[in-house]
């Protein structure tokens, strides 16, 4: 099968190359994927998993890529709850082999049906995005009807989502990001607009949670932002400055094939919609993980036709 490789974890995106290896073995309550269409992370080059297995020991040639939309081929002993030829979306591990393949080993529990009437672009863009906006908001921040919450990075694959999870729940959303980014977070649903690179952050006041994606000085300075009793929340980094009457969250988003299957659900009723800004065939898929910051959403790599 084709596919793309790293062997180097210096050489960074110009050491991503396509490449062809073996089809990859279901192991217990396994599921190999046909892969139509699949998502990652910009910065996951750098991650420790991307470079070693479950057990800590080096492995290359490693498969970028987490996200996936695709159908079923093969079932590994064991499995149980899908079967041969359904259509799924979810994420691979960490650990592993990624999406940005032909085919993928994937554990069945990590993920859901995938509605006829949704695309596997669209399905690529939920899983990581969707729910770490929809865990970071509601399972760690608590958000509520009422409350008021400030997302940087409003325009981004996550930020967009939380934007629009938010606005349902209920809450007063404050989105941050680039002058060109104002019209889409806007139209999401963010009741304001900071424009990081012209107007001033400390001018929104104190919010009841903060959701950061980007860290650095914009993470430490949105920690006086928040209310007593309100939380940060990023997943850019380890918090190293605290509110100083509430709580800050640090997390990596975790598999949940229900909420999965709930955020499916929402984007088949129009309640949620994934920006793609753009989609890439998987031979040009290196090309791919440098962002292009005037883009909003998220990048597609389209594996096979649909």
């Amino acid at each position: 099968m084709r596919a793309i490789t790293v062997t180097d974890r210096d050489a960074g995106v110009s050491g991503l190359t396509l490449s062809e290896l073996p089809h990859p073995h279901a192991a217990e309550n396994d599921v190999i994927v046909a892969v139509h269409a699949a998502g990652f992370t910009p910065g996951e080059l750098t991650w420790p998993a991307t470079w070693t297995d479950r057990a800590g020991r080096h492995r290359t040639p490693s498969v970028p890529g987490h996200e996936l939309s695709g159908v079923v081929t093969e079932l590994g002993y064991g499995t149980t709850g899908l079967t041969v030829g359904q259509r799924v979306f979810g994420l691979a591990d960490w650990a592993r082999d990624g999406s940005l393949a032909e085919y993928v080993a994937v554990e069945a529990r990590n993920l859901a049906p995938l509605p006829a009437d949704v695309d596997h672009v669209t399905a690529a863009a939920l899983p990581i995005s969707g729910l770490t906006a929809h865990q970071a908001l509601f399972d760690h921040a608590r958000l509520d009807t009422g409350q008021s919450v400030l997302v940087h990075g409003a325009a981004g694959g996550v930020g967009s989502l939380a934007v629009q999870l938010a606005r349902e729940a209920g809450a007063r959303v404050i989105g941050t990001g680039r002058s060109g980014d104002r019209d889409t977070a806007l139209g999401l649903g963010a009741d304001v607009f900071v424009d990081l690179q012209a107007e001033r952050l400390e001018d929104v006041g104190e919010v009841d949670v903060v959701f950061d994606v980007i860290g650095g000085e914009i993470l430490e300075r949105s920690a006086a932002l928040v209310r007593p009793g309100g939380t940060l929340v990023t997943i850019a980094e380890p918090v190293t400055v605290r509110p100083r009457d509430g709580r800050a969250v640090f997390f990596v988003v975790e598999p949940d094939r229900v909420r999965l299957a709930d955020l499916a659900q929402r984007v088949r009723d129009g309640r949620l919609k994934p920006i793609v800004s753009d989609v890439v065939p998987l031979a040009e898929a290196a090309s791919a993980f440098t962002p292009d910051k005037r883009a909003p959403g998220k990048r597609i790599i389209r594996v096979t036709g649909e």
